[in-house]
């Protein structure tokens, strides 16, 4: 029996492949998630416990799961009719994890601003400068400081974050769900045409660069 190329129908890429698996994956978690939320009050006390730590080994996975599909997410091309400003979206980002830092005992900074501008939906960018930002206030020690140093030059813009110096280690025991998030930031800009590069500029420290695009 035999049959021509074309009455086969073109199979999905991957990324489109596991993001399906990864949404239906997602679906039953969270009806497992609202069910363990209903159920902890109507449960016996010494059942809670239980009931609580399940809910909080679902909580992690679904987390997950949001982490994969922004991973897949970021590996995806960017349509050129993109383009997004730098420095509202990081005001933004500083205003939003502000009250993040405050809790902590660490003070957030910007300084400087810049016209640059990158090729990447705002949603992306904004989720890989939260990831970035995030990452340099969980380094810190109570009573840190964090600077956001912004400028451009005549080579492209520049986003330093610079943690004020103390006896915790870059990232902390550098855990995988931040190595996750470090690696989607990292694509969504680079995928961009910026670059990203982690140095020692005190804990959890990081260096964008965004070229001045060619005439």
């Amino acid at each position: 029996m035999s049959a021509s190329s074309n009455s086969f129908q073109k199979l999905p890429q991957s990324p489109d492949v596991l993001g399906e698996l990864l949404h239906s994956l997602s679906q039953p978690l969270t009806s497992l998630r609202c069910s363990l939320e209903l159920s902890i009050g109507e449960v016996a006390e010494p059942q809670q416990d239980c009931v609580a730590v399940a809910l909080e080994q679902t909580e992690k996975v679904i987390g997950m799961i949001q982490l994969m599909r922004e991973y897949l997410d970021s590996q995806q091309p960017v349509p050129e009719s993109f383009s997004c400003a730098l420095a509202p979206v990081i005001r933004s980002v500083i205003d939003e994890l502000s009250s993040i830092a405050l809790v902590r005992g660490v003070q957030l900074r910007l300084v400087g601003t810049c016209s640059a501008t990158i090729p990447v939906p705002e949603s992306r960018l904004r989720l890989a400068l939260q990831y970035l930002v995030a990452a340099v206030i969980e380094a810190q020690s109570v009573g840190g400081r964090v600077i956001l140093l912004l400028g451009e030059g005549p080579a492209g813009a520049v986003l330093r974050g610079e943690g004020e110096p103390s006896f915790r280690e870059p990232f902390g025991p550098t855990t995988s769900l931040l190595r996750v998030k470090l690696a989607i930031a990292s694509r969504v800009v680079e995928n961009a045409g910026a670059s990203l590069v982690f140095g020692d500029l005190g804990p959890g420290g990081f260096v964008l660069r965004v070229p001045r695009p060619v005439a």
